[in-house]
């Protein structure tokens, strides 16, 4: 065997999605940041596209999404939907957390490759990043409210009209311990036909 098939599978059953809120005030430092997103890029992606892009907020970055975040979802949310907590959340999460990477998919021109998988190879790069980052010990979540799906946010973040936002990935070290999970055994979600 390659690898340490037994190291592999401790490091994919501890990944979490660790929310702001649950930071703590140590910084991730940038040259982490960068092995991070040097293992995002190594996702698969049909026809070698590669649509992954990265835009990294941290420091005084994260300043202008403090201000920017809560601004779009009030202009973009009915007032009947409008929760005066989520823009408050918002506001808070880039001061909780360390780094704010926002996750884009820039669409091929000649668009060979049908959309759906060019989203599908920019989750593999998440999840690599989220595998990263439990090697780290760092905490992770990916968000994806609505308004990051709207014309403001690319323009905010210099995509083309093609391109997408996908979400916004959050990253710290977690406050308290690192959290536990479950999932449901294989045999309620598998089906395996042998003939």
């Amino acid at each position: 065997m390659r690898f340490n098939l037994s190291e592999i599978s401790a490091l994919i059953k501890h990944r979490r999605s660790l929310k702001p809120e649950d930071y703590s005030s140590r910084k991730v430092q940038r040259d982490m940041v960068e092995n991070i997103l040097n293992n995002a890029i190594w996702a698969p992606s049909h026809g070698l596209t590669q649509p992954w892009r990265f835009k990294v907020f941290m420091d005084g970055g994260l300043d202008k999404l403090k201000a920017f975040l809560p601004e779009l979802y009030e202009a973009t949310t009915p007032a009947e939907l409008f929760n005066p907590k989520k823009q408050e959340k918002l506001q808070l999460r880039p001061s909780q957390s360390s780094v704010i990477i926002a996750v884009c998919m820039e669409r091929e021109a000649a668009e060979r490759i049908p959309e759906i998988e060019e989203i599908q190879a920019v989750a593999c790069a998440v999840q690599n990043m989220y595998l990263t980052c439990t090697a780290y010990g760092i905490g992770g979540f990916w968000s994806s409210p609505k308004f990051i799906y709207t014309p403001e946010m690319n323009a905010f973040l210099g995509l083309g009209e093609k391109d997408k936002c996908l979400g916004l990935f959050y990253m710290g070290y977690p406050a308290g311990e690192w959290p536990k999970s479950h999932r449901k055994p294989l045999e309620y979600v598998s089906e395996w036909i042998t003939e």
